[in-house]
């Protein structure tokens, strides 16, 4: 059982959270939820070790195992994938080696009365009852076992990581969470720039083989699926429910309801007073009785209502300019990186106004085929645009191509033409920067707000094709949910390429499914495929385990 105790933040004279205080016990399943800015990953961090707290403390068993994955994967790119995995023994291993170092030492040394020889024959027998009561263990079997079990396959052990894609790379930091077999995984955001197979992995493995765990994220479905508990953090405090995401909105909400009821009711009462004081106020007859409740008053405890995050993505796409019949075509396509085959022989055909939905494996080829179409790389086979097709593009790290020397401003003030230049405040205010907000430095925002900034970029100029190669990392539930709509309402052509299964649903009535080389169309909703799928794929993954 770990124990936060009393814990506060401040930053600057601004307090992010105190006196939060809540238990972790085996098997807890926690969904850590609160607005963008509440202190949800700050809190993660200081339960991860990685973070001091102003006021307050984590106590955590001694033998207790707490493993932290972090928004940002730590993963190097010096390494294979084997010696990454290995490092989830880095202890072990640091401990064997100073064993050896320490041993060779006391071999070779011959000033046995001295107080370095005696120095070390301490180190040797406090290091040694800790080495050797560790359970005898084949550690590169276990390491071996761990990656398999994770969809590896043995040639894969001695690439580079630096070969692999994100959702890969995500199952390495998974791997070695497994190995060191925790008392608590903490995950910060693990969906981001991992594919659907890649979720629906990880959910199998917290239900099925983690003890506690606690995740941030904004992936309806995934924290749907996985918890059992809600904690909020909200103005500064914690709520904590015994419920998943969706009931937990529920009861929010009826929370809110009894505060606002509570919020009123006082207010009334304080209103009232205040109608006596002022009434009776320099009456002798009622000097008592007016100072009474003017103390009363003083040291009444305010109910306050819990805020609402009220900040809306207030998106609306321009309307598009008309195209041809068949905005995209793409016949017998093929892209190899050397003996390494993306895709071959793939076809496609978009007509205008539909939206279509790229799915399959991360490193199957989706990202490819839309440079493809882009012209940004050369294919063999025609990748054609149709006539008069206006592109907007948002890339995967299109957030991450903002220059950091820039202000808000200056990032859209850089591509506005025309009109549209004396409307910029405006814009920036519907995607909540607001008033100083727009000074900021790219430098300084979140991922969150530099995906908006982003996405504002786009929506300068009228576009026709909008392709958007996962837009939903790093956004809000809020944000998501407006840009959903958004995007429902678009009146151009869409590519869609997305892991989020809630952010996809009824978006889509094409499915382009990227698998083994090759292309499959489906002539689907994106609900209809995701379900026809769910089984066959939660059934393969099971065999990989």
């Amino acid at each position: 059982m770990i124990t936060v105790e009393n814990l506060a933040v401040e930053f600057s004279g601004t307090t992010l959270f105190s006196d939060v205080s809540f238990v972790i016990n085996p098997n807890d399943k926690i969904a850590l939820m609160g607005k963008n800015g509440a202190g949800k990953s700050t809190m993660m961090k200081i339960i991860a070790g990685e973070q001091k707290a102003n006021r307050g403390a984590v106590r955590v068993p001694g033998d207790a195992v707490i493993a932290y994955l972090p928004q940002h994967l730590l993963t190097e790119d010096n390494c294979t994938v084997f010696e990454e995995a290995a490092k989830a023994f880095k202890q072990v291993f640091e401990m064997k080696a100073q064993m050896e170092e320490l041993n060779h030492a006391l071999e070779t040394r011959t000033d046995y009365e001295s107080d370095e020889y005696m120095a070390i024959i301490e180190k040797v027998t406090e290091i040694g009852e800790k080495f050797y009561t560790l359970e005898d263990v084949n550690y590169d079997a276990e390491v071996e076992k761990a990656l398999k079990g994770l969809g590896f396959k043995p040639e894969d052990f001695h690439r580079q990581t630096s070969e692999f894609s994100g959702g890969w790379r995500m199952r390495i930091e998974l791997a070695k969470i497994l190995l060191q077999k925790p008392d608590l995984i903490l995950l910060d955001e693990p969906t981001n720039h991992i594919d659907i197979e890649s979720v629906i992995w990880l959910e199998d493995f917290l239900l099925n083989k983690a003890n506690a765990v606690m995740v941030i994220s904004h992936d309806r479905a995934f924290i749907d699926n996985i918890t059992n508990r809600t904690i909020e953090v909200t103005m500064g405090r914690i709520y904590d429910y015994k419920a998943n995401y969706s009931h937990y909105l529920v009861l929010r909400e009826e929370r809110r309801s009894h505060q606002i009821k509570a919020f009123n009711e006082q207010q009334r009462f304080i209103a009232d007073n205040m109608q006596f004081i002022e009434r009776f106020r320099g009456t002798f007859s009622k000097t008592n009785q007016v100072t009474s409740r003017e103390r009363m008053l003083e040291k009444l405890e305010k109910i306050e209502i819990d805020e609402i995050d009220t900040s809306a993505l207030k998106l609306r796409f321009p309307p598009a300019p008309r195209s041809g019949d068949y905005p995209v075509s793409v016949k017998d396509v093929s892209k190899s990186y050397g003996d390494l085959v993306v895709f071959k022989d793939a076809n496609m055909s978009i007509s205008r106004g539909e939206k279509v939905t790229f799915v399959g494996r991360n490193g199957e080829g989706k990202s490819t085929m839309i440079k493809a179409i882009l012209g940004e790389i050369d294919v063999t086979g025609t990748c054609e645009l149709g006539h008069n097709v206006k592109v907007g593009y948002f890339a995967q790290n299109q957030a991450a191509l903002l220059d950091p020397t820039l202000t808000i401003f200056q990032t859209v003030d850089e591509v506005a033409q025309g009109e549209v230049r004396t409307q910029i405040k405006s814009i920036l205010g519907g995607f909540m920067f607001h008033g100083e907000d727009i000074d900021k430095k790219v430098s300084m925002l979140s991922g969150g707000e530099k995906t908006r900034l982003a996405m504002v970029k786009l929506l300068l100029e009228p576009v026709n094709l909008l392709i958007l190669d996962e837009p939903t990392n790093h956004l809000d539930l809020k944000s998501k949910d407006v840009l959903k709509e958004a995007l429902m309402n678009f009146d151009g052509t869409l590519i869609l390429v997305s892991h989020d299964r809630d952010f996809l649903q009824g978006l889509s009535e094409k499915v382009f499914e990227f698998k083994e080389k090759r292309v499959i169309e489906h002539f689907e909703t994106i609900d209809a495929f995701l379900e026809r799928n769910r089984i066959d794929r939660i059934a393969d993954l099971q065999l990989n385990k």
